[in-house]
Order: C-alpha cells, then sequence, then structure tokens
C-alpha cells in the first residue's frame, strides 16, 4: 500500500482529500502538513471527519519555512493544498510568502525525499474575471496579489516537473469549492437564505464556476490515473460544475434543498458600491473587519465563467449535479442548513 502527504492538509480541501484516499483503499497512510492541527482549525464538522482515524496523521509545521521533516515511510503522492486565498483580508505580500515560497520549498522536498508525484491545488483567479467563457487554453489575466502568485506557484511546479521524466505533476484549478465543513461563501449564501436576509446584488444572472468538494477529490484522483493509463506526466485541468451555475441557480438549489419557496429581491448594483465605499469610509481607520468591503462586492457582482474542457473531452463522469450537492451536503452535516 502507499502512502501520501498532503501539505496544508488540515484545510477544507485537505481534509477531504486524506479522507477519500483513505476510504478508496487507495492509500494506507495520510501526511497531513499545516501550520495548524484539524484541533486548532474552527470546524467541528472537519475534526469529526477525521478523528480517531490512525491512518491519518497530523505533522506541524509551516511551509513557508524549509521543510525539515522526515516521514517514517516512503511517500508516493504529495497534494499541495498549503495557501491563503481570503480576498480582501490579507496584505499583498502575504500571498506571494504563503503561496510562491511555499511552493518552492514543497517542491524542494519532494525532490529530497524521491516523490515522483505532485497534485497542486491552484485556482481559476489566474484567469481573471470575466463573463465570456474560458477555459485551460485562454491566457491567464490575474487582476490580484492571490491570482498572480497562484499563477507563479504552477510555474515552480512545472519546474520541478521537468527536472526528471517520471516526475508526474496534476494542476487543477478549482472554482468556488463548497461543502460540508467549508465554512465560506456558499454557506453563508445558505445561511442567508434560510434567514431571509439574502437579496441579489445586481445580476442574478452572475455565474460562478463551482465545484462539490467530493467532486473535487473524486475529479485529482481520476486525474492520476489518466496520466497513468496514457503514459502522460502532466496535466492542468479546470474544476468546475458543466456549466459554473449563476447566482441563481444556487439560490434556486438551496432553497430546492430547504423545500423552502421565497422571493428574493434584487439591489442596484450602484447602491452597493455607494453604501460599500461609506462602510469602508468608517471601518478602516478603526480596523473593523467587514463582509461589505468594495473589493469584496465587486468580486461578487463579475462572473468567472470557467468551463472544465479537460475533463469534458477526457470522458470524465461528473457524479455530483449542483441539486445532487446540496442534498448530500444536507444528509451529511444538517446542522449547517438550519
Amino acid at each position: 500500500m502507499k502512502n501520501a502527504v498532503i501539505f496544508g492538509g488540515t484545510g477544507f480541501i485537505g481534509t477531504f482529500f486524506a479522507i477519500h484516499l483513505i476510504n478508496n483503499e487507495k492509500y494506507q497512510k495520510v501526511y497531513l502538513y499545516d501550520h495548524e492541527t484539524i484541533e486548532e482549525k474552527d470546524s467541528i464538522y472537519r475534526n469529526k471527519l477525521i478523528s480517531g482515524n490512525k491512518n491519518i496523521i497530523q505533522v506541524k509545521g509551516d511551509v513557508r519555512n524549509e521543510i525539515n521533516w522526515s516521514p517514517d515511510s516512503d511517500i508516493d503522492l504529495i497534494a499541495n493544498m498549503a495557501a491563503i486565498h481570503r480576498e480582501p483580508g490579507h496584505k499583498n505580500f502575504e500571498y506571494f510568502e504563503t503561496n510562491i515560497l511555499g511552493a518552492n520549498n514543497v517542491c524542494n522536498w519532494a525532490e529530497k525525499h524521491g516523490c515522483k508525484k505532485i497534485i497542486f491545488t491552484s485556482s481559476i483567479a489566474p484567469y481573471g474575471p470575466s463573463e465570456t467563457e474560458k477555459n485551460e487554453s485562454s491566457i491567464p489575466v490575474p487582476e490580484t496579489a492571490y491570482g498572480s502568485s497562484k499563477l507563479v506557484a504552477e510555474k515552480i511546479h512545472e519546474k520541478w516537473q521537468q527536472k526528471c521524466q517520471k516526475n508526474k505533476l496534476v494542476i487543477v484549478r478549482p472554482g468556488v469549492v463548497f461543502g460540508p465543513g467549508e465554512g465560506g461563501n456558499v454557506s453563508r449564501l445558505i445561511k442567508a437564505v434560510n434567514k431571509r436576509y439574502f437579496a441579489y446584488m445586481g445580476n442574478k444572472d452572475t455565474r460562478k464556476a463551482g465545484t462539490y468538494i467530493k467532486e473535487l477529490c473524486l475529479a485529482m484522483t481520476w486525474t492520476l490515473d489518466y496520466l497513468n493509463e496514457y503514459s502522460e506526466n502532466y496535466v492542468l485541468f479546470n474544476m468546475s460544475m458543466n456549466p459554473g451555475p449563476s447566482i441563481k441557480e444556487y439560490v434556486d438549489s438551496i432553497l430546492k434543498t430547504l423545500n423552502k419557496k421565497s422571493f428574493i429581491p434584487s439591489v442596484p448594483s450602484i447602491l452597493l458600491f455607494i453604501c460599500s465605499h461609506i462602510i469602508d469610509l468608517f471601518a478602516k481607520p478603526l480596523r473593523i473587519n467587514h463582509p461589505f468591503s468594495p473589493v469584496r462586492i465587486k468580486k461578487l457582482m463579475r462572473s468567472n465563467n470557467i468551463m472544465p474542457n479537460f475533463l469534458i473531452e477526457s470522458g470524465y463522469k461528473f457524479t455530483f449535479t449542483l441539486d445532487d450537492a446540496m442534498e448530500d451536503w444536507k444528509k451529511d452535516c444538517p446542522e449547517e442548513w438550519v
């Protein structure tokens, strides 16, 4: 049996991927290398997910520093999921420090320990927002420090792959990843719709490429199998539902899962921008964090219309529709739906 290490392993994607690797009997042991333990993370569900699993071993360390840790067994697979990503929320240098230095340190560690297989979770952020459809052949035009740092990190992993013909690399660019224990945008959307304080911000047809966490895990292991089956060494693929859902489709699916009907009002975009700038004007001097920053409002109103062309053209069979994903989430973690 094989062993794997997940850098950034106690995060949302890392914990689910660890369970996926173990449950599918592909790996005997999975190490979670992270600067925080799962107990220190603010997620009861994720804690419960791996609690007591003797095949999952936590290792405390920071990828921004040289990685001196050595496992007690050979490593077949590295998954680099270490990143900071919340926008806004960090200074520009922090994105580069973690996402670029981290990528370099992980690749150096792989080389030192003779690991020939890496999965790197990048992001759709390198594409930049766009109302027009984009796919893997589209030229990246990042608009943020986060998107730029992820694009550079991709190049660092590609350089590692090119050093040896036996090195295999999968880079995945996921959209919004949602599911039990995520505590992110879709979790907040569910709560807002359920409590009836959600309103469409401008255009309800804004597309937000997204994927269910379990679908992402399935696609990553499927792509590893694809490399072996076709004797390939490198794949970069987008991860989203096909097509990426609109805001209205997310809301409709949530209402269906809740078995509710509700009128959802729309707020004009110009009013949103005026209000966000006024709130920011008072909040910034007082160093108050709030969810209505102009950057976040602008981000919510612009589409990320990203297509998973590689998966479609390569014959990947999607398991979850948007409705399936919401129903599965509610079944696994009903407390996040009240």
